[in-house]
């Protein structure tokens, strides 16, 4: 049967012990022990629940960038010689793979009363994907590596979305709804600390030195799996309380009847085509990965500065572009596009006119820093931006409807990489620059939903 919600307070249930002290001094004094929004029986597992959630959240979060598929794994394939076609999948099955099963699988978790096992199931076998991955890196070449490993990322990100739809429900069920931004946060911050150490590392313990094997990468990838099993192991830890299990069924039917949105309301439909054309910012990192990985000479360094990068964008801009986005978040999706696509446009002038300029690790560091946060202003500003156009009783349809069409239009985007492989690297972030452009132009059209105070 399902628990009873609370808020209430009472010194009965409020945790005890060193936990809860570390607990009250991260989450504040004032209303320290506040209980809303999820079971009576979860209050008193609250501290032991909020660190469990936050260690396995942020250890996923620096596995996955172990294993990127946006940096790690592009430059891996470079180094293997798997062919451009299949880099340009890489980033369409990390994220496409995510999307897609969600409806179908958020159904069957729905008949669970417990949840988390969903997710421990989801993390065991993305660290089994990622050890085999290793495993194709150090004993294949070629275009069999890349075929093996793409598949491998296809399991992997199916792993990922099993696992992100039974978080969000154990989220739900064991953390306070005034503490669970907190702990995003927290656990966000920390991971991306981790990763800037991770690119330090690289740098200090490589120096400039191009004399370097697959082994780095198999070290990479084989790490991020024994993480995930690290994070599983934690998961367990959480005191999860049964749940409700009406709602479940067949959600494909549910699907099908809110496609109708895109056709009875314009703006809904108008967002969803400005979302699919900033895919052309999504699909690019790779091919800045490959571009810096030939202009360097496979310099090592270069590895390691571009992970630096992606460290700081995301702690950098996430502020700047999420007070933005309460203003207007459609101005940060027409902002962070055009600023990808005047970035596709330079960086293909710059290597047209003097491959030189862009020998240097730093510099392609600096273009993959300001890639990033185009990136993450429009990651953050469409997600904002459908939160505020949606109302309460469209909002689930409308996130469900747009995460499908993007799941199958990112699977399309994949065929960018047939055009690596009849030009260069250098070609295709032009052709995606411009394809920024004109996505930023168009979400000039969308109309304001932001209301700022």
């Amino acid at each position: 049967m399902n628990q009873a919600a609370t808020t209430d307070d009472s010194p009965a249930t409020a945790p005890q012990g060193r936990l809860g002290n570390l607990y009250d001094l991260i989450t504040g004094d004032e209303d320290a022990r506040v209980c809303k929004d999820i079971p009576a029986a979860s209050c008193h597992d609250q501290p032991r629940n909020f660190f469990a959630y936050l260690g396995a959240n942020l250890l996923t979060k620096v596995a996955d960038e172990l294993g990127s598929a946006k940096l790690i794994l592009p430059w891996l394939f470079g180094v293997i010689g798997a062919p451009a076609g299949l880099v340009g999948l890489l980033v369409p099955i990390r994220e496409a793979g995510v999307l897609l099963p969600q409806l179908a699988v958020a159904a069957y978790i729905r008949l669970l009363p417990i949840r988390k096992g969903v997710w421990i199931l989801g993390a065991l076998l993305s660290a089994a994907s990622l050890a085999l991955m290793a495993l194709a890196a150090a004993t294949l070449t070629g275009a069999l590596a890349g075929g093996v490993i793409v598949a491998l990322l296809l399991l992997f990100s199916l792993s990922r979305g099993l696992a992100s739809v039974a978080a969000k429900d154990v989220l739900g069920k064991t953390v306070s709804k005034a503490r669970r931004g907190n702990l995003m946060g927290l656990s966000a911050g920390i991971a991306g600390a981790l990763t800037l150490v991770l690119g330090l590392y690289l740098e200090l313990a490589t120096g400039f030195s191009t004399g370097f094997s697959t082994g780095v990468f198999v070290s990479l990838l084989g790490g991020a799996a024994l993480i995930y099993i690290l994070a599983a192991l934690l998961f367990q830890f959480i005191a999860e309380q049964p749940g409700a299990t009406t709602g479940g069924g067949n959600a494909l039917d549910s699907a099908r009847q809110s496609i109708a949105l895109l056709r009875t309301d314009p703006g809904f439909g108008h967002f969803v085509l400005v979302r699919i054309a900033l895919l052309s910012v999504a699909l690019a990192p790779p091919f800045y990965v490959l571009l810096a990985q030939a202009a360097s000479g496979g310099n090592i360094a270069g590895l390691g500065a571009m992970i630096i990068a992606s460290g700081l964008a995301s702690s950098l801009s996430a502020p700047l572009w999420g007070r933005l986005s309460d203003r207007s978040s459609r101005l940060v999706m027409v902002l962070s596009a055009l600023l990808a696509g005047l970035l596709g446009v330079l960086t293909y002038g710059l290597y047209r006119l003097d491959g030189g300029l862009l020998a240097s690790p730093l510099a392609f560091a600096g273009l993959f820093l300001v890639l990033n946060v185009a990136h993450a202003g429009v990651r953050l500003g469409r997600k904002v931006y459908l939160v505020d156009m949606a109302s309460s009783d469209t909002r689930a349809a409308m996130v469900a409807v747009s995460n499908t069409v993007i799941g199958v239009a990112m699977l399309g985007g994949g065929l960018i990489g047939i055009l690596g492989d009849l030009y260069d690297a250098a070609t295709v972030i032009l052709i995606l620059g411009l394809g920024a452009l004109g996505a930023g132009l168009y979400a000039l059209a969308l109309k304001e939903v932001s209301e700022p105070a």
